[in-house]
């Protein structure tokens, strides 16, 4: 297999991987509060990545981090995962998963907003079409249709999605100053994130669990957290072309309602299907145009 076959298939099997996620976690939230789907989700993550690390026979890269690595960590472990996760699981638990997973896919048009004031970009009018478009969507999504009358099935868990997407953009804002390695600061910042999650979840009461959520929780953080995350940078890492393979997480999305529809039972309403065209619409609008 060459390397841009190798390219693609990391890249597909990440894309099928997450996939799968938006159901995992409806699936899981039917069983565990959105904290302990947090906590056991993270824990799980932090162990495979360990073993990854371990296998590459970078071990050596962790002995080796300083105390400024851990105080970076601190911080982006409060965004992501404990601050990020913590909002999207409670939009999970609110919404059906069909209309949480099509509005956590505007996090790149809200990096696009935050990086004028936040980088110093500059926003250009195909932004701003881009912005209209995809947002068109999230009204289209947010109301299952009814943009006029502006009727939302859950005003909250629209509001948590769509705050989830900002958390998310500061976080990869802020990492682009980051110079460790992306799979070894992944781990350290789940470590880190790990105390505060605990704290959290003791003062809410929420240690008891079910085997099924546990499972649930397993699962997400082997595949959203951990695996996906490192064939995703692999794929990056010995494509040809970038733009082709960056172009295949388009294709996520739709997988899902699909795998929403028939492992979660929900009915793929008319408007989450167009309102995710719009979406994604406005997504490619903005990347043709780097």
């Amino acid at each position: 297999m060459n390397k841009q076959s190798t390219a693609y298939f990391s890249a597909l099997s990440a894309v099928l991987l997450w996939s799968t996620v938006a159901s995992a976690f409806k699936i899981s939230l039917r069983y565990l509060a959105p904290i302990q789907l947090l906590f056991y989700a993270s824990l799980s993550s932090c162990i495979v990545l360990f073993i990854i690390i371990l296998s590459q026979g970078r071990s050596h890269e962790i002995l080796g981090l300083k105390k400024k690595d851990w105080i970076i960590s601190l911080t982006y472990g409060f965004l992501n995962p404990f601050l990020y996760y913590l909002i999207l699981f409670h939009a999970y638990d609110l919404l059906p998963a069909q209309q949480a997973q099509a509005l956590n896919y505007t996090w790149a048009i809200t990096l696009s907003l935050l990086s004028v004031p936040l980088l110093g970009q500059k926003i250009r009018r195909v932004d701003i079409f881009a912005i209209l478009i995809s947002y068109t969507g999230v009204l289209l999504i947010s109301t299952q249709g009814n943009i006029l009358s502006l009727k939302f099935e859950s005003p909250t868990g629209v509001g948590l999605a769509l705050l989830s997407t900002l958390v998310w953009a500061l976080y990869w804002i802020f990492n682009t100053k980051d110079p460790r390695d992306p799979v070894i600061g992944l781990l350290l910042n789940f470590i880190c994130s790990l105390p505060m999650i605990a704290v959290y979840m003791f003062f809410t009461g929420g240690w008891k669990i079910q085997l099924p959520g546990l499972i649930g929780a397993v699962y997400v953080g082997i595949f959203e957290m951990g695996v996906t995350y490192v064939l995703w940078l692999k794929a990056l890492k010995t494509t040809t072309n970038t733009a082709r393979i960056a172009n295949l997480i388009f294709i996520s999305p739709f997988l899902s309602l699909v795998m929403i529809h028939f492992f979660v039972g929900e009915e793929i309403l008319k408007s989450t299907l167009i309102g995710l065209v719009f979406i994604i619409g406005g997504l490619l609008v903005q990347s043709a145009h780097k």
